[in-house]
């Protein structure tokens, strides 16, 4: 059998080219995967010795970690990926990962800006180069419904301008076109014409969004940006990097569009991920109930 090492790069190319997962996906894979050799490194356990108990150990000596049950999950499902790699290359011949069940977790609602805290947050006081990125940032950001890693990896080929759209590769490299309106359009061709090429400094590459130093913006650059206007701005709702994009999936919702378009501009597999948001959209399953049933709003 090759090396821990070997193995570990193999499968790190196998979730690159057949997976088609995102670099940070790998780089998270391979941490715990790393993790998960070295602990049966240290009992002198080889990979076709550990059993299903074995595993089982493994994820007991995780919960003494004090992780939640959502990392736990995580976990699973990447010693189950981990195993289902080992097996089509023939590294091992029998997958003790196989009846693995995942923790069974809470379904929790995605946390949401109200509509007067968004236009709070995007009210920015524009007096220099940073301020015109925010505001263009965190307007596309609210406009499209982008992921973070979507709207950091953003080039400037990448929004037609003319016809008011956006292009941009999501998971599994899945491509996706979105609407943009006007007034965003706006903001991010002010900030790429007047303000980002005074921010490149020596560095030159095409990517829309750089951080103070000229350099690529990164996600937890965005991050940092977002929460500190929102302290500056006391907006109290408690904000992960993605609180724009459930904001805008439940602000089309409160506004009546449907869960087909929401789905596609979002980028989900399935229906069923998108349907979350109608959980957070009251407004929207008010107006249904009145609207459709015989006592109603009569």
């Amino acid at each position: 059998m090759k090396s821990y090492d070997d193995i570990l790069n193999d499968f790190c190319n196998y979730l690159k080219i057949d997976k088609k997962y995102s670099n940070l996906t790998i780089e998270s894979y391979k941490n715990e995967i790393l993790k998960y050799i070295n602990f049966f490194k240290n009992k002198n356990q080889n990979l076709n010795n550990i059993k299903h108990d074995d595993i089982r150990n493994y994820l007991n000596y995780l919960k003494q970690e004090d992780i939640s049950d959502r990392t736990l999950a995580h976990n699973v499902s990447v010693i189950k990926s981990f195993y289902k790699f080992l097996l089509i290359e023939k590294y091992i011949d029998i997958n003790p990962s196989e009846f693995l069940e995942l923790p069974k977790l809470k379904k929790q609602l995605p946390t949401t800006l109200s509509k007067e805290e968004v236009e709070t947050l995007l009210d920015i006081d524009l007096k220099d180069n940073y301020s015109y990125r925010n505001k263009a940032m965190l307007e596309l950001m609210y406009a499209t419904g982008l992921r973070v890693s979507e709207l950091v990896n953003l080039r400037i080929n990448d929004i037609d301008f003319d016809n008011c759209f956006v292009r941009t590769m999501g998971k599994g490299s899945k491509e996706r076109i979105i609407p943009i309106n006007d007034y965003s359009i706006y903001y991010i061709k002010k900030y790429i014409l007047e303000f980002r090429n005074q921010m490149m400094k020596t560095d030159y590459h095409d990517y829309i969004f750089v951080n103070n130093h000229g350099k690529v913006m990164t996600r937890q650059g965005f991050f940092k940006i977002i929460k500190a206007l929102a302290k500056q701005k006391q907006i109290q709702t408690p904000l992960s990097p993605h609180t724009l994009r459930h904001s805008f999936a439940t602000h089309l919702l409160d506004y009546g569009a449907d869960l087909r378009s929401i789905q596609e501009m979002l980028g989900h597999s399935n229906l069923s991920t998108t349907q979350i948001y109608t959980h957070v959209s009251s407004q929207h399953l008010k107006e249904n109930y009145n609207n459709s049933h015989p006592h109603g709003d009569n």
